[in-house]
């Protein structure tokens, strides 16, 4: 489970971040709105705890903004400010939830395993296609030419990036930050033994190689027409 922590106080960041990766969480913190636009732009999280206050930016209007463009991302707000009315207009905005600081960490997180609860029943029938590839969001499985094939759970995340984001080259540092929390290290050969392991799993035309870009779906069409043979038929 991937959340996105806005929050400016860094001693609160700081320890709901700590609090949150203990619980089994992997948790990127921003401290901006800015921030926070970008790492939606370039990730995809299973749910964003937002604080309202921030120095560059009012937290509903990210929140309005979020749900305006379809993002459906389970949002549970974060706030010193509170008054009796605010939980409704809240939920109205588009919050699945809220917590009051200050907040106690295991409350937090089992704030968080509930919203993800009702957005997977939610999502049950959701899934990512792309030709004979499927990807079961709400199991987080994935099937070729209808046949089960096993995922680790970061084969499973990288897979899940690029057919969020099929019609686009991913650099390596792309694929890296949505394999990992920000400043954890990596070794400089892991998205390509992830790759090299998908292809394997899968075909060895999946995923193509842009020279001095990084990686890319191949098109559907190709796949689509590819021999159906099952995973554990398959060389890389």
């Amino acid at each position: 489970m991937r959340l996105l922590l806005v929050e400016d106080d860094t001693s609160v960041g700081a320890a709901a971040q700590a609090g949150l990766i203990q619980h089994g969480m992997v948790c990127d913190w921003v401290l901006s709105a800015a921030e926070f636009n970008a790492a939606m732009t370039n990730h995809n999280y299973d749910c964003i705890l937002l604080d309202l206050s921030l120095p560059d930016g009012d937290g509903r209007n990210l929140l309005e903004a979020v749900r305006r463009r379809g993002d459906r991302t389970p949002v549970i707000v974060v706030t010193a400010q509170w008054e009796g009315d605010a939980s409704i207009s809240l939920l109205e905005s588009g919050a699945d939830d809220y917590v009051v600081k200050p907040f106690d960490i295991r409350n937090l997180t089992a704030r968080v395993r509930a919203v993800m609860r009702r957005a997977r029943s939610v999502e049950a029938t959701n899934s990512l296609e792309h030709g004979p590839l499927v990807l079961h969001v709400d199991g987080r499985i994935a099937t070729w030419h209808g046949e089960l094939v096993p995922l680790t759970k970061k084969e499973y995340w990288l897979l899940e990036a690029m057919l969020r984001q099929r019609n686009r080259v991913l650099s390596r540092a792309q694929l890296e930050e949505a394999l990992y929390g920000w400043g954890e290290e990596t070794e400089s050969n892991t998205i390509e033994v992830y790759i090299h392991h998908l292809r394997r799993k899968f075909s060895t035309q999946l995923i193509l190689t842009v020279r001095g870009l990084g990686y890319q779906l191949c098109a559907e069409a190709t796949l689509t027409a590819a021999a159906s043979a099952k995973p554990a038929s398959l060389t890389c």
